[in-house]
């Protein structure tokens, strides 16, 4: 509301400015000054340094790994160009990366054009590369030529060497500004080609200057994949307190995709003994497609073009998706498994349990978005259905065993999608004969507009009694959940909407579930969930998100999904109250206090101290290994300079009553939500597979490795 009136009075300051200029003639002063004097043009590099935001995202940490994921893009164009077989990156001290490839050598005779030399260029100007139909490249990753200029432009400072006929050429940049001709530097080993750069983000412009290892492994892993037969090696030089050995990490998969497949599926109960792949060229275009069933119900579908990952998909997917059930149902037919009155398999039955990968590489790739998040060339649809189609025909017919596998497991999803169709029916219907206000269920809000509209989600009776005390009627909701809901990792549709709890929050939600699911009835903008902080209550919460992640995934992408942020304690003295949102934020109040009360005893030599509040697990005084009973006041262990303090520890939302829940957790001005995101699908598929699948062995194994490390856990 502040920002909001702030915006206004500015917005009313700026009309009355305006108007003032008019009948004083300031105006018309300020239009006779407008001319080619006003006019700024931004040389060279400067619009980067301008607005670096238009061209890697932002300034923080997504920001300054692109400035890798640029200059790596140069060296795997060379690798899928056929030239580069090995790829270094060097994490250096002082946040200094060094990229170097065994490809051709970026040139460095003079370019016309420019009277400068092409290395120079290269590094100079902006949308100038081998990539704009000049046969430098015939696929690339890297399509507007912006890749490594700006990554010079962004840099306090940057070195090119480049190994190309017989020598090792060079050149410094600081700031985007050559420091001096190109020049021979020395002779290169008889036939050694590459391009090696270093380069120093500049701190001036990034917000962050520290690079995320896991980060760049998971990244650098995936392209090694794509890009098979080619070698990946990160060398984490930054500590030197390990030995060498342990700092390189190599990536390098002579299976390609097919790998990448067999990756994605470990842990998982795979149904095919072998991995369906095929690699053909078409029209000019590559065309790489691996895939296999698992046991599970959700599909996992990575599709990419260029090495560039296609997020939202595209008509490579459009052309996968149509030529992989066209050609079960043709088999099905041929085979008897399908009868003549029987209805065809759809998308939806033969996607279930299926991890693909689909990677298409093409000249002139025609990407929807800035983001390249969607593919658009019309004719890679064809490509892409012929080449399934054909290779998957050949393999359904060498690998019978495989293909009863395939079949049988797509007509066993049909049967469930005609069982959850009729379930999910009778749901909707049975909460449109009944309304919402269901007893003990949920207590509606009094608006209609989703968009203030916020449903929280609690774990059972009593912290739905207070919340419902608690909350806002007029916009928030209200749905207590009964015992744990059932593990949808492990169930169908049908049976997940057998399910009371469910079942109730599909019919409050209002969007349909699966086929049918249509965010724009989304009843809720904002779905909180707030459970105990304790096993149970995390363990809900974990159901909860598996609900969410594989049934409404959706609403995480677009931000409708929270985890609310109860206190875990409060500290008391007299009539002076504080609240307690973690044991990090405990031992700072403690110390704060601690602090406090040895100025406070300066100044009162004579003042008794009696008494604060901690009792260790073993002999240390540490906060944070204090135990507190859940809703009980303990007076511990003196600690000089302070008295008269207690800390009660919230174990249940039940244990606050609604006032102090309204005040803690649920005033918008007040409270603390987490929003849930999904970083990276691969990786969150992955956890809740090991999590709450069936593999138990990997799931103890994930629990042991990963425990120590776990201090706040988000999903």
């Amino acid at each position: 509301m502040d920002q909001g009136r702030e915006s206004q009075s500015a917005h009313s300051e700026s009309i009355k400015y305006l108007f003032m200029a008019k009948k004083t003639g300031e105006s018309q002063n300020a239009a006779d000054a407008y001319g080619a004097e006003q006019i700024t043009v931004l040389e060279g590099l400067e619009p980067v340094r301008k607005r670096p935001g238009m061209y890697i995202g932002n300034t923080a940490k997504d920001g300054l790994h692109h400035m890798i994921w640029e200059v790596v893009d140069n060296a795997i164009d060379e690798a899928m160009a056929g030239f580069a077989k090995h790829i270094v990156v060097k994490l250096l001290p002082d946040a200094r990366v060094e990229v170097e490839d065994d490809g051709r050598g970026i040139p460095v005779e003079k370019h016309k054009q420019t009277g400068l030399s092409a290395l120079e260029t290269v590094l100079t100007k902006l949308h100038a590369g081998g990539k704009f139909g000049q046969g430098g490249y015939k696929v690339s990753g890297g399509l507007h030529g912006v890749g490594v200029s700006v990554v010079n432009a962004l840099s306090v400072y940057l070195k090119a060497e480049v190994y190309r006929e017989g020598k090792l050429w060079m050149q410094e940049y600081k700031r985007g500004a050559p420091q001096s001709k190109v020049k021979a530097g020395g002779n290169a080993s008889s036939g050694r080609t590459g391009t090696r750069i270093t380069f120093q983000p500049d701190d001036t412009i990034f917000t962050v200057l520290t690079y995320d290892l896991k980060y760049i492994l998971d990244h650098l892993r995936q392209q090694a994949y794509l890009t098979k037969g080619t070698k990946i090696q990160v060398i984490d030089e930054r500590i030197a307190l390990a030995p060498p050995s342990l700092n390189s990490y190599s990536f390098y998969f002579e299976g390609g995709i097919a790998s990448y497949v067999r990756h994605l599926n470990n842990g998982k109960d795979a149904k095919q003994e072998v991995i369906f792949y095929t690699e053909q060229r078409v029209s000019g275009m590559q065309t790489e497609i691996a895939f296999q069933y698992a046991d599970e119900y959700a599909e996992n579908i990575y599709s990419f073009a260029n090495n560039i990952h296609t997020v939202e998909g595209g008509m490579h997917i459009n052309g996968f998706k149509s030529a992989l059930t066209r050609t079960l149902n043709k088999y099905a037919r041929a085979k008897g498994i399908l009868k003549e009155k029987e209805e065809n398999l759809t998308s939806e039955d033969t996607f279930e349990g299926l991890t693909a990968i689909v990677s298409v590489k093409l000249p002139d790739p025609q990407f929807e978005g800035q983001t390249k998040a969607k593919l658009g060339n019309a004719e890679v649809r064809g490509a892409v259905e012929q080449v399934l189609s054909d290779a998957l025909t050949i393999y359904l017919e060498e690998n019978p065993r495989d293909a009863q596998a395939i079949i049988g497991k797509a007509v066993l999803a049909a049967q469930a999608r005609k069982a959850a169709r009729a379930a999910r029916d009778s749901v909707l219907r049975k909460g449109a004969l009944e309304g919402f206000g269901l007893p003990g269920k949920l207590a509606d809000c009094s608006t209609r507009d989703a968009n203030e509209s916020e449903i929280y989600i609690v774990e059972g009776d009593s912290a739905g009694g207070s919340t419902k005390q608690g909350r806002n009627r007029r916009f928030q909701a209200v749905l207590p959940l009964r015992g744990k809901i059932l593990n949808v990792e492990r169930a169908r549709l049908d049976k997940m909407l057998a399910n009371n709890e469910i079942k109730s929050l599909v019919i409050a939600l209002g969007t349909n579930i699966g086929e049918q699911f249509d965010i724009t009835k989304l009843r809720y903008h904002k779905i909180v969930i707030m459970t105990d902080a304790d096993v149970d209550g995390a363990h809900i919460r974990t159901l909860l998100l598996t609900f969410f992640y594989r049934y409404y995934r959706p609403l995480i992408e677009s931000g409708n999904v929270y985890i609310a942020q109860p206190p875990l304690y409060s500290i008391q003295k007299g009539k002076s109250f504080q609240w307690i949102y973690s044991d990090l934020e405990l031992q700072e109040a403690i110390a704060q206090k601690q602090s406090e009360s040895v100025k406070s005893k300066l100044v009162h030599e004579n003042e008794d101290a009696s008494g604060f509040i901690v009792k260790p697990i073993s002999g240390e005084d540490a906060p944070d290994q204090s135990v507190f009973e859940s809703g009980e006041e303990i007076s511990l262990e003196p600690v000089t300079g302070l008295s008269g303090y207690t800390i009660q520890r919230y174990k249940g939302l039940g244990e606050m009553n609604p006032e102090q829940l309204w005040g803690t957790t649920l005033d918008p001005s007040r409270r603390t939500l987490k929003q849930v995101t999904i970083g990276d699908a691969e990786v969150a598929d992955h956890i809740f597979t090991v999590l709450m699948g069936d593999d138990v062995p990997s799931r103890k194994k994930f629990i042991q490795t990963n425990a120590k490390d776990v201090k706040e856990l988000d999903i």
